[in-house]
């Protein structure tokens, strides 16, 4: 086997949003084909558990604990130049040692997850074959961010969006491979980099079938009959919160009026304040952290997924899919997802027609079988290991095309 080392923001484990469970699968099967050196933080405290879930797929790791407070203050250093925030966020004199002391021995090969961790790679990559997992173009994102946000808040986003554009491009051209989780961003990205339009690639997120699967009895959460309509997703990101304060407000109200045994329930880690609140009002619920969201999904009537803000694949659709569940979407939330002629997709955008469709669902019980269908879609194509073969053969390319 070959020497990796892996650079994440977070540490990979477990499995339970977005990001996570993108790097956890990608250390899952890279460890078969490489000795892993995994370098990566800790910002929640109660992860510190799962350090021998890690230890288990890696050669050497190197875990740092992050206190997102103070990282937040650091990362205010950016504005005394022209670097983006993002940056002295993820700085750390401590991970720039472990990692030049890997690299010194022997490693020839990266792969980074996220594009702020390359700043820990040294600045002539020539002898490192180096394959940069950026997921999204999250320049594009705080782009969004600052479209939705007054002064001064706005005036930061659209300098990180301007100033993480330039990071990400220098490092997409230092690189031999740049990743993006659907062909959608990979086309973005090669707009807004043509410099490093043939170096682009697009690895979809996967599902893992065996375990999100309906065919499994799971206990019902949920404490009494009725209508259960359920987002699922990490409450402490942005645009989740966004999500669900928006439907909970404006669109959920009008289900509740129409049946009146609906609940919009809420299952996640780390609910925000303002998110907390919305338990306030009639038949929402806010679970916080569960330890499983599988019963959740299986459980409810319906599932929504009503991002304003956006960027990939959506995890939490491609689980609810998975589970058998139907979906009721905005147009954001399903931007990336591969093309099912045989789905019958209920998407809108305003409040009113994201109501009506839910509604529609719930009275018509999914009678056109468009849970079953989902489940089809994700069998046929979000296969992990066919997705992490391809990563594989990134990370191999040079080597194979060098001299014997």
């Amino acid at each position: 086997m070959k020497d990796l080392l892996f650079l994440a923001h977070r540490i990979p484990y477990p499995p339970n949003k977005g990001d996570k469970i993108r790097s956890f699968n990608m250390l899952k099967h890279l460890s078969t084909q490489f000795r892993v050196h995994l370098g990566c933080f800790v910002d929640d405290p109660r992860d510190w558990q799962y350090q021998k879930d890690v230890a288990a797929y890696c050669e050497s790791l190197c875990l740092l604990p992050l206190h997102p407070g103070r990282a937040r203050v650091k990362s205010l250093t950016g504005l005394l130049g022209s670097q983006p925030l993002t940056l002295p966020y993820y700085r750390n004199r401590r991970m720039q040692q472990w990692v030049n002391t890997t690299l010194a021995r022997g490693v020839d090969r990266a792969l980074v997850f996220s594009a702020a961790m390359t700043q820990y790679l040294p600045a002539n990559l020539q002898q490192l074959h180096t394959v940069i997992d950026f997921c999204d173009v999250d320049s594009d994102k705080w782009r969004q961010y600052a479209t939705g946000h007054r002064f001064p808040m706005n005036w930061i986003y659209a300098r990180e969006a301007r100033t993480l554009l330039a990071f990400e491009r220098r490092q997409a051209a230092a690189s031999d491979a740049a990743v993006f989780v659907t062909e959608q961003e990979a086309r973005l990205f090669r707009e807004l980099a043509p410099e490093s339009a043939a170096r682009v690639h697009a690895i979809d997120n996967g599902v893992d079938t065996r375990y999100f699967s309906p065919e499994q009895v799971y206990p019902n959460p949920y404490p009494a009959t009725g209508t259960r309509l359920v987002f699922v997703g990490a409450m402490d990101y942005w645009a989740n919160v966004d999500a669900v304060v928006w439907f909970a407000n404006q669109v959920f109200p009008a289900v509740r009026a129409a049946q009146a045994d609906a609940e919009f329930v809420i299952v996640g880690a780390r609910p925000t304040p303002e998110v907390t609140r919305l338990a306030r009002l009639d038949g929402v619920v806010v679970t916080g952290a569960v330890p499983d969201v599988r019963p959740y999904l299986a459980h409810a009537n319906l599932a929504v997924a009503p991002l304003r803000i956006a960027r990939g694949v959506q995890n939490k659709v491609l689980e609810a899919m998975a589970m058998g569940c139907p979906v009721v979407a905005t147009p954001q939330a399903l931007d990336g997802l591969r093309d099912c002629p045989q789905l019958n997709w209920r998407v809108a955008e305003q409040a009113d027609d994201l109501s009506n469709l839910c509604l529609a669902v719930l009275k018509g019980e999914d009678r056109d079988g468009q849970g079953a269908r989902g489940r089809d879609c994700v069998l046929s194509h979000y296969s992990w290991s066919e997705h992490m073969a391809r990563l594989i053969g990134l990370l191999n390319e040079r080597v194979q095309n060098e001299p014997a």
